[in-house]
């Protein structure tokens, strides 16, 4: 994106650039950090850890001027993106336009992750609606299914690649966060507590003796404590006065679902940093911040929340 665009633009600017190897890459992206350089505009850029390599070698000692986080780290949970990464730089800046890289998914996210990746792409639409912000979210099109690609094009107004920029003619960012509402079914193996507001203690005696057996490292187990009294005191305010909470453990990781007959209606809950002075509205935030993984799903039936907690390898 050309500083002239960028520049005569208003309000929120989210474009996905398509590329195909680092020469595309950095031709994509140094540009458009040095025009905000060249504005006076802060710019962030978050991308995983061999393109913030390259960028970091590509912009000399401009890179000083950039605050540069590995997304690898900074976004393994997509759920904590918006909160940590884009609205902690775009509100420590708020006058005037800021200039942000987030690269949130690329080749190496696995299918579980992935629902929750493109559904982060499509919330940032609604999260910086009106704000002076551009977001420019790079594709590695040589690397990634085209399954991807098609969503790129669904959650991004703007499509940069080969031919230039242009419009996206499918942009439609709500029938991504529908469409991966998928639902969150409890294995029959699972080990599951119920619980109403009498017995909220006995989630979280349960989390810490349940962790341990499936073998979660001791200085996580407080993590899913606080994660599983969020999830069931959430179930008990807003779901009826009672829930289930199921745990078990797949694919390296251990999981904490929790069920209620609440219906989460805000796609944002969670995702959005609560003010100093905020009453409430921080369990979900915490539950993003505490996992590595957090999925949601929402019916007529209620609503299922999904915390991912990697399991010690070695």
């Amino acid at each position: 994106m050309s500083a002239t665009a960028a520049d005569t633009m208003q309000g929120f600017v989210h474009p996905a650039l398509f590329y195909r190897g680092q020469e595309e890459y950095l031709a994509g992206t140094v540009p458009f950090i040095q025009d905000g350089l060249a504005a006076g505009e802060p710019v962030a850029v978050s991308v995983p850890t061999w393109n913030l390599r390259l960028l970091s070698a590509a912009l000399g000692a401009d890179a000083s001027r950039v605050r540069l986080m590995d997304m690898t780290q900074e976004g393994r949970n997509p759920g904590r993106i918006i909160p940590g990464v884009l609205r902690a730089f775009a509100d420590a800046h708020p006058a005037g336009r800021v200039r942000i890289i987030g690269e949130p998914i690329w080749a190496g996210r696995s299918a579980t992750e992935y629902p929750a990746c493109a559904q982060h792409e499509a919330l940032i639409n609604a999260a910086f609606a009106g704000r002076d912000v551009t977001i420019l979210c790079p594709y590695d099109v040589a690397a990634l299914d085209a399954t991807v690609v098609a969503d790129a094009l669904v959650t991004h107004p703007l499509v940069i690649d080969e031919a230039g920029e242009r419009p996206s003619e499918v942009y439609a960012p709500e029938a991504v966060v529908a469409g991966y509402n998928e639902p969150l079914p409890v294995p029959a193996d699972a080990d599951v507590v119920q619980f109403d507001a009498a017995n909220l203690s006995a989630v979280r005696a349960s989390a810490a003796v349940l962790a341990k057996a499936y073998g979660l490292a001791a200085d996580r187990i407080p993590d899913l404590q606080l994660i599983a009294n969020e999830l069931a005191t959430n179930a008990v305010i807003h779901g009826g006065g009672s829930g289930r909470m199921a745990i078990w453990t797949v694919a390296g990781s251990l999981v904490c679902q929790v069920d209620s007959a609440g219906r989460l209606s805000d796609p944002l809950a969670g995702r959005t940093p609560a003010g100093r002075r905020q009453q409430g509205g921080r369990g979900l935030l915490l539950v993003n911040y505490l996992s590595d993984l957090v999925r949601v799903h929402v019916s007529d039936a209620g609503t299922a929340i999904r915390a991912l907690l990697t399991l010690c390898t070695g």
